[in-house]
């Protein structure tokens, strides 16, 4: 429903939307790669971690397709989600976001459906904003990231 009332205002940040939550969840799974790789994990704790930044169903089926553990997923995606609803709002103070759609499109794309809750009682905007970029990410992530995975790994 909020997304509905903000509908004049998504409309209008489509396509920077768009981007941001790409560009974001692109950076979530490099760094959750990158984290694996860093401390020598196994190949199927890596494929494990690359989905964290989307919502648990969305990645624990990422995860297993890419050959990781479902159930580390689930277990990471809950973690990550608590953390940057805990986090996230005092991060964007620090770095001093104001807009509510940016804050919103932030939280929504790296703590999926727990920052979209903390963000929907915050303010509005932010949260048709968080629930967009939750969306936004799990179907750019689901579409994206196993066609990364092949191409780096060289099949």
């Amino acid at each position: 429903m909020p997304l509905h009332r903000q509908w004049q205002v998504v409309r209008r940040s489509a396509l920077a939307a768009t981007i941001s939550v790409v560009t974001g969840g692109l950076f979530a799974a490099g760094a959750g790669v990158a984290f694996a790789l860093a401390l020598g994990a196994a190949p199927e704790v890596t494929a494990s971690l690359a989905p964290r930044s989307v919502t648990t169903p969305v990645a624990m089926g990422i995860a297993e397709r890419l050959g990781g553990l479902p159930s580390l997923t689930a277990a990471v995606v809950i973690c990550s989600g608590v953390v940057g609803a805990a986090l996230g709002p005092a991060v964007l103070d620090l770095v001093r976001v104001k807009d509510w759609r940016a804050r919103g499109l932030a939280i929504g794309t790296a703590a999926h459906g727990i920052g979209t809750a903390r963000a929907l009682s915050v303010n509005a905007t932010a949260g048709a904003f968080s629930g967009l970029a939750m969306g936004l990410n799990a179907l750019a992530t689901a579409l994206l990231l196993p066609l990364l995975w092949r191409l780096l790994a060289g099949g």
